[in-house]
């Protein structure tokens, strides 16, 4: 049996060391991006809870923009104001909602990104560019990735199926087995954004912008 439980620990962490990532993306044609001085993304949502999350989620995608010429309103400063302003979460979920969002933000446009899968190492992402004057999408991109879990994950949620095992005692190797892949599928589906995570996820934004227009002249580069 311990056999079988060291092929099941090795078995994870071969599963955690893939990755993988997937996007694409569409802009209206013709539309003058260089305009655009500010954008504000005023929501994450999806399958990511807690504000560390989508904070960290916003500023992967704030940095992959900054570098196509673009600036942003601070993410805490965007809560603050559409706080003061009684901006529920649900009015910024569509794109009239955030288009009203953005005038009181004073942007010309904003940024919605929906995180509708991120759990057992998978995550989608989708992220919309919306014209604030009349509500309509100026970019829309998707994209899809692996992420890694790192060996600490891993061993942590075994060491808690250590401990579960020794409190409950016996000799159960069978009992001590489904303790350890129950704690590992757990920690799977409410894992914290490790940095492993954290760089894969970045692929996965770095594709999914890669078709945003960028507002710095092709000389410049």
């Amino acid at each position: 049996m311990k056999a079988v439980w060291i092929g099941a620990l090795l078995a994870a962490v071969a599963v955690a060391g893939c990755a993988s990532s997937d996007a694409e993306s569409q802009a209206v044609a013709g539309y003058d991006f260089g305009k655009i001085d500010k954008i504000a993304i005023v929501e994450v949502t999806g399958r990511v809870y807690g504000d560390a999350a989508k904070n960290k989620i916003s500023n992967l995608v704030t940095m992959a923009l900054m570098k196509k010429g673009y600036t942003f309103i601070e993410r805490q400063s965007v809560k603050t104001l559409l706080k003061e302003q009684e901006f529920q979460a649900s009015d910024l979920t569509t794109e009239a909602g955030a288009a009203r969002a953005g005038q009181f933000l004073n942007v010309p446009a904003v940024m919605l990104i929906d995180i509708p899968k991120f759990r057992d190492g998978k995550i989608d992402m989708t992220a919309k560019l919306v014209d604030v004057e009349n509500g309509t999408i100026l970019w829309m991109g998707s994209g899809s990735g692996s992420t890694n879990k790192t060996l600490g994950a891993i061993g942590g949620a075994v060491a808690g199926a250590a401990l579960g095992a020794a409190v409950a005692g016996g000799d159960s190797s069978d009992r001590w087995l489904g303790a350890a892949v129950g704690a590992a599928a757990g920690g799977i589906a409410g894992h914290a954004l490790t940095p492993s995570e954290e760089k894969q996820v970045m692929k996965v934004v770095t594709k999914v912008v890669k078709g945003f227009p960028s507002r710095i002249p092709q000389s410049a580069k």
